[in-house]
């Protein structure tokens, strides 16, 4: 190696060497920047601009009341009307509020837009509460409503107008150069563009369109500094295998993806399933309204039970009183005739504010009505409860209940929805071929509008009239996914999607009758009962009568008859329970005949409540009247190709079918007599 080159060597290690050194300097500064920053930044005072909290951490998580507008609504007012509750107070010297069933059911269906429900949490969760505006919701959905299906097909207009100015310096050398192409491009441009599109229901597209271009620059060679080009041309766009056809865009909409349908078919039966919805929340409200009127029955004669027990325990301790005080009786029987009072007041008591006494049943019924919590009286129930034997045909309540009941309907409108979704899914498996035709009118001028004394091309308007430069295109446009795996598998879903409802509807049909059947054998076992409870009754009354006798004339096991008062204590807390439990019964009876109607799918027709759309506004009423003017009646109805139903008619859930078999007579006029008892004169089961 020669000296030069050994120079050349000695100078290249020590650049490598310099720059070396000069990245360990540059590191060094780097570390003690970092190291020392903590310290820089801690020793430095805050900004004016700096704070030490955010905002949010004292008043993004604070508590706040919303400024909601009150809308001043009749069950808030009623709210605040709210007097002191009823407690001990005695009913007799409450003004009493006499109702009658039919009446209670109307006000609870006519008082409020909310249906209230015995079991609901309208405070805790008032989403899922029931109100009449959700019919009306499901119709006025903007993503899945009937509108918002059939707003597919609407005209759209789209238009867009926009300027430029561009300025473009160009890479030119030499004058012959700046000839062809000058230094800078200047350019001042316009575009114009607006489309009236239309959407069918056979999947055709329909648009008409109008461009107009604005072009002002400084490029060589042209007859006008600034020209308009502009064109009007027609388009149609027709699917002829996926996406046609007018039960596919029913069902699915039109240009939908595989495994959406949004169609104009599926929102009519979402419309459906919430007038379902709401029908059902109809019938539960009028079960526990009639439910909450027979417990409110129940309790007053209960508590009337009870009142007269407490009577004769008093008329019993005052006996015992006045023979102990004379000497003629031991202390045992006064103390059992104070313990029974005693017994007998305590459940008066419960009878009057416990959780199944009159005032807690009361305010559930005011509370299914819309009244005040207390407004000082007492509601009375007035309709007497049914007390005759109703014997119902079997076979026709069955298919009654399998025809009527809402939850049927309901299910039976989710298989509807998964038979459409097949048929779509099945007319989508296949590639998308569309035809495409347009036709061009194409133009250019020197102005927009305006005189065309300089020649044909002076008006862009008029050379567009005038038709010289005409441009057309037809063709197919195709987009194959080999092998549609998507579509296969919305398909497969979709049949999965119909065997499940088609399978809960099977099922939902053998609870139906299983739940019917349950509710026939109640009704007997309730009816029956009743009857037992009666010859109890009666025999109990006719217990106590024999015993106070023998007490009042002293006969017994000893000389002075004590065991015979402990017997007719026994006795008279007999009587009292079994007259609270035929009234019980009687109540049973009536709610078992609630029941079974429920149950078949006619309580509402059983109540007479009937369900309706609320009266238009006077301008709609207008504005349908004007519309219909101009709607044409077709001379030959019966030659159009209409689709495939989805319905087979209305359905009205109050319209009364009766599966009455027999009707035996009032056993309170004919009562039955106790099983292997002589006949005997009886106390009427009514109480004054």
């Amino acid at each position: 190696m020669g000296a030069a080159e050994m120079d050349e060597v000695g100078l290249v290690t020590s650049r490598s060497r310099h720059r070396r050194h000069r990245r360990q300097s540059l590191l060094l500064m780097l570390l003690a920047v970092t190291s020392g920053g903590c310290s820089m930044l801690a020793g430095r005072k805050p900004a004016p601009h700096d704070t030490r909290l955010s905002y949010h951490e004292k008043v993004g998580l604070k508590i706040e009341y919303p400024d909601a507008d009150d809308c001043g609504c009749p069950p808030g007012e009623v709210a605040q009307a709210a007097t002191d509750p009823l407690t001990f107070d005695d009913p007799a010297a409450i003004p009493a509020l006499e109702m009658t069933l039919a009446e209670a059911v109307r006000l609870a269906v006519s008082q409020s837009p909310v249906l209230r429900s015995l079991g609901g949490s309208i405070v805790q969760a008032p989403q899922g509460s029931a109100t009449i505006y959700d019919p009306a919701l499901a119709y006025a959905n903007p993503l899945g409503g009937v509108e918002a299906a059939l707003s597919a097909y609407d005209a759209q207009v789209n238009g867009a107008l926009n300027w430029n100015k561009n300025e473009i310096p160009n890479n030119v050398a030499g004058a012959f150069g700046q000839l062809f192409n000058p230094p800078t491009s200047l350019a001042t441009r316009s575009n114009y563009s607006t489309e009236l599109a239309k959407q069918t229901a056979q999947g055709a597209r329909f648009a008409l369109r109008h461009n107009v271009l604005y072009t002002r620059n400084n490029q060589p060679f042209r007859e006008f500094r600034s020209d308009f080009v502009g064109w009007i041309e027609a388009e149609w766009r027709q699917p002829l295998m996926q996406g046609a056809g007018t039960q596919f865009n029913r069902i699915a909409g039109p240009n939908s993806a595989i495994g959406q349908y949004n169609g104009v078919l599926i929102a009519r039966l979402n419309n459906d399933l919430s007038l379902a919805e709401f029908e059902a929340a109809v019938i539960g409200l009028v079960s526990d309204v009639e439910q909450a009127y027979w417990e409110l029955y129940g309790a007053y004669r209960s508590l009337e039970a009870q009142l007269r027990g407490r009577e004769s325990a008093l008329k019993t301790f005052q006996v015992q009183q006045a023979r102990t005080t004379v000497g003629y009786d031991r202390d045992d029987p006064l103390a059992q005739a104070t313990s029974q009072y005693f017994l007998f007041q305590s459940q008066v008591e419960n009878a009057l504010a416990g959780e199944i006494g009159i005032f807690a049943l009361e305010q559930r019924l005011r509370y299914l009505l819309g009244m005040p919590a207390a407004d000082g009286r007492l509601i009375k129930p007035t309709t007497d409860p049914q007390s005759v034997q109703v014997v119902f045909d079997w076979h026709s309540a069955l298919q009654q209940a399998l025809d009527r009941r809402v939850e049927l309907r309901r299910q039976k409108w989710n298989v509807k929805r998964r038979e459409l979704e097949l048929i779509a899914a099945r007319l989508n498996r296949r590639p998308r071929l569309d035809f495409l035709g347009q036709y061009r009118w194409r133009g250019l001028g020197d102005h927009l509008i305006g005189p065309t004394d300089n020649g044909p091309f002076d008006n862009l308007y008029d050379n567009i009239a005038q038709g010289d430069f005409q441009e057309w295109v037809a063709g197919m446009e195709m987009q194959f996914p080999v092998g549609l795996r998507q579509a296969t598998v919305a398909v497969s879903h979709a049949q999965l999607n119909l065997a499940r409802e088609r399978a809960v509807l099977c099922e939902s049909e053998l609870r139906v009758s299983h739940d019917l059947s349950s509710s026939v054998r109640e009704l007997t076992r309730a009816y029956r009962l009743m009857q037992t409870n009666l010859n109890r009754w009666l025999a109990d009354q006719n217990q106590v009568e024999i015993l106070a006798k023998r007490v009042e004339f002293g006969v017994g096991d000893d000389a002075r008859g004590s065991n015979s008062i402990f017997i007719l204590l026994q006795a008279q807390r007999q009587l009292v329970s079994s007259e609270a439990d035929f009234y019980r019964s009687l109540v049973d009876y009536n709610l078992a005949i609630r029941n079974l109607h429920r149950q078949k799918g006619s309580l509402l027709a059983y109540n007479q409540v009937q369900l309706a759309e609320s009266g238009w506004n006077e301008k709609a009423y207008a504005d349908a009247y004007q519309t219909g003017r101009f709607f044409t009646p077709y001379a030959n109805p019966q030659a159009l190709s209409v689709p495939q139903p989805v319905t087979t008619g209305d359905f009205d859930p109050s319209q009364p079918v009766s599966t009455q078999a027999a009707t035996l007579g009032d056993f309170f006029q004919e009562p039955p007599q106790p099983a292997e008892t002589p006949p005997q004169e009886r106390v009427p089961p009514h109480v004054p």
